[in-house]
């Protein structure tokens, strides 16, 4: 019981981290312009962002209706916008400013305003930096609309800079500029590795919650890990500790597989394949373990499917780390956590599902959910197959998110394991409950249902 207890207290802690992983929200107040820069160890870049009601007091534009609307008058205006933006906006280093390179543009938010409505045009930029690395301290000026609007600020940020650890920050103030003095010097900091890992956990975790095909992958190998193959018939599993073992071994070779190919190609030491193959393959490992749920030509073997298919997702996942620019060491960093964050996801889902489907393991509904679920994600995985190969969109990805975003698949986990509670303890009141099944090998005759309790509380 005391080792259950431990598992528990584990599996509850991981949860709390990716509760707060959450990240801030953005706060805009509508008269104020933004500068964000992007910090690279040789590159430097980001955006210039303009309020709506500061470019219809100067420019007159409307911005106002819908998205395509307001789209298409900022379309029609873009030099006229750039021009100022890069007439007002310079960045350098001893007294010598760099070029800015503006090209396109986005909305804030891709939603239509009405006649007095706020929202931001977002104006990408890139430096041309004659230096071979981003110096520490950097000289600023940003003074849109400072001239032409009384009482205006206008805000300097770092949005990333993997170095010192910030990424898509929102609220990283380094400057705050006015007319009286629109620009100023930014000291970016020493390197700070620290948070750099903190960060790159954070956006592990998030790669994982907002990932239904490593979602899904990892749920496959779940639903037979309470189960143990006698023959050729899925029967419940002995015990609590007997089902975590298995789990816990499905679990580490996906980890290690996933984790040499992450590293390996996050550092460039052997190529990354083409993402669109990449991706197709990690779709297509979810079918062939389901499929082997329903056939288990590999036995007891799962270990195998995992870590054989977690070296195409390890591929998928360093796709996140390799156009970084960003040196190996920062890079090693980033990379080692990432992977944590990605092995708390995969903790997390393991915490939210194992409980309700060890519970479910001896009632007679098991084995409808595991053909079900199993046939389901088969089909899925062939959906994502096609969408992939052919570059298409069924649709499907929406709707999958909607169910999966956390914490909505948290609560319902939760409910899950309620309903799975109730069923096993009507089944066990009417005597109903399936005997488990023995390891092979083992000389014990078949556990009896009635002792199922004492295997759990002993494990």
């Amino acid at each position: 019981m005391l080792r259950c207890r431990r598992v528990l207290i584990l599996l509850t802690t991981a949860v709390a981290l990716v509760v707060s992983s959450a990240s801030a929200a953005s706060a805009h107040r509508n008269d104020e312009s933004y500068l964000y820069m992007d910090v690279g160890d040789s590159t430097l870049s980001g955006r210039v962002e303009l309020p709506y009601p500061d470019i219809r007091t100067v420019f007159g534009l409307r911005l106002s209706g819908s998205v395509a609307e307001i789209r298409a008058e900022v379309e029609a205006n873009l030099e006229l916008l750039q021009q100022y933006a890069k007439e007002k906006s310079a960045i350098g280093a001893e007294g010598e400013f760099w070029a800015l390179a503006f090209d396109g543009f986005e909305l804030l938010d891709e939603e239509g305003v009405g006649v007095n409505g706020n929202g931001y045009v977002i104006l990408p930029f890139t430096v041309a930096m004659p230096l071979d690395s981003v110096p520490q301290v950097v000289e600023t000026v940003f003074a849109p609309f400072l001239d032409e609007i009384p009482g205006r600020n206008n805000i300097v940020l770092v949005s990333n800079d993997w170095k010192r650890g910030i990424l898509e920050e929102e609220a990283n103030e380094l400057l705050i500029v006015d007319a009286e003095r629109p620009g100023g010097e930014i000291d970016f900091g020493e390197s700070n590795q620290w948070r750099n890992f903190r960060y790159s956990i954070d956006l592990g975790i998030d790669h994982i919650k907002t990932g239904p095909d490593h979602i899904f992958f990892i749920l496959v190998l779940l639903l037979t890990s309470v189960l143990i193959l006698t023959g050729s018939v899925w029967r419940p599993s002995p015990s609590f500790t007997y089902s975590l073992r298995r789990l816990v071994l499905v679990a580490t070779m996906f980890t290690i597989a996933h984790s040499i190919t992450f590293t390996l190609a996050g550092l460039d030491l052997i190529p990354l394949p083409p993402s669109k193959l990449v991706e197709t393959l990690i779709a297509l490992s979810i079918g062939a373990a389901a499929l082997h749920n329903l056939r288990p030509v590999l036995g007891h073997r799962e270990w195998a499917l995992a870590f054989g298919f977690g070296l195409f997702h390890g591929m998928g996942f360093a796709g996140l780390v390799q156009e970084l620019d960003i040196g190996r060491g920062t890079q090693l960093v980033s990379l080692l956590g990432r992977n944590v964050g990605i092995e708390i996801g995969q903790l997390v889902i393991i915490a939210i599902a194992f409980p309700g489907l060890f519970m479910l393991r001896q009632t007679r509904l098991y084995r409808p959910i595991l053909v079900l679920s199993s046939l389901g994600l088969a089909a899925l995985s062939f959906v994502w197959v096609v969408e992939r190969v052919f570059e298409v969109d069924a649709g499907i990805n929406d709707i999958i998110l909607k169910v999966v975003y956390w914490p909505r698949s948290f609560w319902l986990a939760v409910i899950f394991t309620g309903l799975a509670a109730a069923v096993r303890q009507v089944a066990a009141e009417r005597d109903a409950l399936l005997p488990v099944g023995v390891p092979e090998g083992s000389d014990d005759a078949e556990v009896p249902s009635d002792d199922v309790a004492k295997h759990v509380s002993g494990a």
